[in-house]
């Protein structure tokens, strides 16, 4: 493994939500910001080297996505996850969290239902309620520390109306692969009920300890029916802020329905810096992309072992670069937020933001140098002591 990994790099004096916000969030600038799901971490050299080279040239006009583009996407998802799309199945977003949106308001009419399982990465609860949709949230079922579908639950919802699920595979904020037979049950239900899916795959990518991801959609021709994917190189390659996603759709039918929602906005073409950073990423980042697999798995295994002797559990992930930390035996969520931002001077994501099943816990990125975690990580112990 190359030493991508071990320079902690400063990232303040350029406006970062990590950093900037570490007062408004934590109520103090003096603290190691865990949060938000980006990467302390330098992408791929040979992306930024591939950005420097267009950016010599000195017209930055508007950008299309030639075959070129969704070709490095389509070559990616075969090699990684072993799934045949193409090039039709494709529609370029600038982000998932705004897709989602827009994806809520085309399969679904103001007051129907969607359904989330729960907790779950925020903005899935943000996008219903903000569409004047009916919230419908499903708790998982926590044993040992890891978390189930309650599938009994959840058909009751089905019966009771449910049109839509938004759904993330790999699970934010607990890492958790769902198995192939887990995939079947949920795409059976659904497919009975009349209920469609929108899969959050943002990171697939990010697989440990012997996972294997499995996109929903390539599951069958239910599946295909049934399911929109969102995938991007973003979490993958650390390229959040350059606004590169895509959609996959294999029915058309759904495929328009979105295509008319945003096309008149021009929300189904991106950027000159998406462009290129994808193509970069997913044709040449391969060995950097296996170099941070080893180095996160790495920060994973210190994390869970740093915890295993506190009253604070660590749900191992199988998957991303987030530890999901129950942390029910410090008290209340008030007292939690306390021992960390006041205390230990952590900013760790309140577990409250991912729904109210997420009272009690806390979320916690570990890509960053060790050197960062080691010192996060002896702030923390101190103040358990």
């Amino acid at each position: 493994m190359q030493n991508h990994f071990t320079k902690n790099i400063d990232r303040t004096p350029f406006s970062t939500v990590k950093y900037d916000l570490r007062k408004v969030l934590f109520g103090t600038e003096d603290i190691i910001p865990l949060w938000v799901a980006d990467m302390d971490l330098p992408t791929a050299p040979e992306i930024t080297e591939a950005l420097i080279k267009r950016l010599e040239h000195p017209i930055y006009g508007y950008t299309l996505q030639d075959n070129s583009f969704w070709q490095s996407a389509i070559d990616w998802i075969d090699k990684r996850h072993q799934w045949k799309v193409h090039r039709k199945d494709f529609v370029f977003v600038a982000g998932i969290v705004p897709a989602l949106g827009f994806l809520v308001e085309a399969f679904t009419q103001p007051k129907e239902k969607v359904g989330i399982f729960s907790p779950v990465y925020p903005p899935f609860r943000d996008n219903i309620v903000g569409n004047d949709r009916t919230l419908v949230e499903i708790p998982f079922i926590n044993t040992d520390n890891r978390y189930f579908i309650d599938f009994d639950l959840f058909e009751e919802e089905l019966k009771n109306g449910l049109k839509l699920l938004i759904f993330c595979h790999p699970h934010n904020p607990s890492g958790r692969v769902w198995s192939k037979e887990e995939l079947e049950k949920i795409l059976q239900l659904c497919d009975q009920y009349d209920c469609n899916i929108i899969s959050d795959e943002i990171h697939a990518d990010l697989m440990f300890y012997g996972h294997k991801h499995i996109p929903f959609a390539s599951l069958s021709d239910v599946a295909e029916k049934r399911v929109v994917t969102c995938m991007a190189p973003s979490k993958t390659f650390n390229l959040a802020g350059l606004n590169c996603a895509y959609l996959i759709f294999k029915n058309k039918e759904l495929q328009d329905k979105y295509v008319n929602r945003v096309k008149h906005m021009h929300l189904d073409f991106g950027g000159l810096m998406a462009t290129e950073s994808m193509k970069a990423a997913y044709n040449q980042g391969e060995n950097w992309y296996q170099d941070l697999l080893k180095h996160i798995q790495g920060n994973i295994d210190y994390i869970v072992e740093q915890f295993d002797k506190t009253p604070i559990k660590a749900m191992k992930p199988d998957a991303t670069y987030l530890v999901w930390l129950d942390c029910r035996a410090l008290g209340t969520q008030n007292q939690i937020k306390e021992f960390f931002f006041k205390k230990a001077k952590v900013g760790v994501q309140d577990g409250l933001m991912f729904g109210i099943a997420g009272d009690g816990f806390m979320r916690l990125n570990t890509a960053y140098p060790k050197s960062v975690l080691e010192e996060a990580m002896k702030r923390i112990l101190n103040q358990l002591e």
